[in-house]
């Protein structure tokens, strides 16, 4: 990490992408995130991208970091779980989706390090969330029924998300970016996919149980920019 005297208060300046479909929240994010030159060749090459990465309108956190990856973006992965969380079989939802993305997960999250992808088994905290982001934004998998936004005024703004990921009504998956905070309101800032451009703030407890839900595995990527 580098260096530098940590203001109380930092935004990031990001250009928004909104997802075009139910799946793509994700790859959305790692559009925000990109700089001009690289965001437009992705786009412009968005089908064969997605293609060659395998993942098929169904992606997981693992697969933004191949994405950053294929476009130089440095960045390190910490989740809870590494590969697919074996407790998740029990789930009603997880029978269809495991059978077509278990041993493609498995296998990218092996073919991680030899690919230049940095996985750490963490569970991070405020504290490291907030250190990092001097450094560059971070992409954090939430369960968006835990979400809010100060400024939208909504407690439940699930209810207009397009769901990334079908799990049942306690569980919606979501990835969003978060591209600051100020430390004296104890608030995040981040921008939400599923919205058009704007930037939504959230007090970081219920940022960090949003994104410590049960089905997150406490996915999240710090991105160096």
């Amino acid at each position: 990490m580098k260096k530098q005297q940590q203001p109380e208060k930092l935004h990031i300046q990001l250009t928004h992408y909104k997802q075009k479909w139910n799946w793509d929240c994700g790859v959305s994010c790692v559009l925000m995130v990109l700089s001009k030159k690289k965001r437009g060749d992705f786009l412009e090459n968005f089908s064969q991208v997605c293609k060659n990465e395998g993942f098929n309108k169904s992606t997981w956190t693992i697969d933004l970091c191949y994405l950053l990856k294929r476009f130089d973006v440095p960045h390190i992965f910490y989740t809870v779980t590494l590969g697919v969380h074996e407790g998740y079989k029990g789930n009603s939802f997880y029978t269809s989706v495991l059978s077509k993305d278990e041993n493609r997960i498995n296998t990218r999250f092996k073919e991680a390090e030899d690919a230049g992808i940095f996985v750490r088994k963490k569970s991070v905290s405020i504290l490291d969330i907030i250190a990092h982001l001097i450094n560059g934004p971070v992409i954090a998998l939430t369960n968006a029924r835990i979400l809010s936004c100060d400024i939208c005024k909504l407690n439940k703004i699930s209810s207009e998300f397009r769901k990334c990921i079908p799990w049942p009504a306690t569980y919606q998956g979501h990835y969003i970016v978060i591209c600051g905070y100020d430390v004296p309101t104890r608030k995040f800032f981040y921008r939400n996919p599923s919205f058009s451009d704007r930037v939504c703030t959230i007090p970081m407890e219920i940022f960090d149980l949003a994104r410590k839900s049960y089905g997150t595995d406490e996915d999240i990527i710090f991105v160096d920019t």
